[in-house]
């Protein structure tokens, strides 16, 4: 009795172990012989699941079959495919995929309605799929050190975009959805082959901080004189050799910068015609009597 007591006891646990498909040995090694959702972690504000530099050429399948996840970091590994069972996970906050070896976005990227943040810098992107523009909850995207040369127009439909960064890519021209992203007060397109600013960039009202260093940027336009939001800057390493005679009106601009994290003008390593080098060296508010007294008497 107790002999096949035991054996149906031990039937019963086969029958347990052989529920699910056995793992690939390096996903069971990640796991370390635990439960998928051990993994997770419960913050103040969202269930997170990191898998930093874990050395991972491929997701892990178990991935997918936690919808829970809130809040996903996937950086630093080298990742070559993100498959499309990432829209399976529609209640992600927050998605890093930085420094891997992307080089496209599944279009299901799309389904992840609850998306606010997103980090897919440091990889091989050349463009980046029309249907992230469905992410209507996006505040903060980051796609820079890609080979990116131009984004769809349907990104004009992330109204929430706060903070957005370009740079190090291979744009020529600020895309023009950018300039319908009204509510950004962050926009870093520092190291791409801008050649100008179109006039365009007065609508974003709400800017603070404008980043368009190391670019090959001649003339800045008049128009950049009316986001009197600026606090912040910075056309260091460009091709200029004069500036608006309205810059002036820029008022919360503090001062003159040197710092790369200072707020403030950047202006340095340009070309600029005299008087203007003398004149900067004295500070911003030389520089703005400067360019008041030449306007009136203009």
């Amino acid at each position: 009795m107790g002999t096949e007591h035991s054996k149906n006891e031990g039937r019963r646990s086969m029958c347990f172990l052989r529920r699910g498909p056995k793992l690939p040995a390096w996903e069971d090694a990640l796991l370390s012989g635990k439960e998928p959702k051990s993994l997770l972690k419960q913050g103040l504000r969202y269930v997170s699941l990191s898998l930093i530099m874990k050395g991972m050429t491929n997701t892990p399948d178990f991935l997918w079959g936690l919808p829970e996840v809130q809040k996903l970091n996937l950086s630093h590994n080298q990742l070559v495919v993100i498959p499309p069972s990432l829209g399976k996970l529609d209640r992600l906050a927050v998605l890093n995929l930085s420094d891997n070896c992307l080089k496209y976005l599944p279009k299901e990227i799309g389904l992840l309605r609850n998306l606010k943040v997103l980090f897919v810098n440091m990889n091989c992107l050349t463009e980046v799929p029309a249907e992230l523009s469905l992410c209507r909850k996006l505040e903060v995207l980051s796609l820079s050190h890609n080979c990116i040369s131009q984004l769809p127009l349907s990104f004009s439909d992330l109204t929430s975009l706060r903070k957005l960064n370009l740079s190090n890519n291979r744009f020529v021209q600020i895309p023009l959805c950018v300039f319908a992203l009204r509510n950004l007060d962050f926009l870093h397109l520092g190291s791409n082959r801008l050649e100008n600013i179109a006039d365009s960039v007065q609508y974003l009202v709400n800017l603070q901080i404008f980043i368009i260093e190391n670019n090959n940027i001649r003339i800045l336009p008049r128009s950049l004189c009316f986001i009197t939001t600026l606090e912040l800057l910075n056309v260091d390493y460009n091709a200029i050799q004069t500036v608006p005679d309205d810059l002036y009106l820029l008022h919360q601009l503090p001062r003159i910068a040197w710092n790369p994290m200072d707020k403030g003008l950047h202006i340095t390593h340009n070309p600029l015609s005299r008087p203007l080098p003398e004149i900067i060296e004295g500070g911003l508010d030389a520089l703005y009597t400067y360019l008041r007294n030449k306007k009136e008497h203009n």
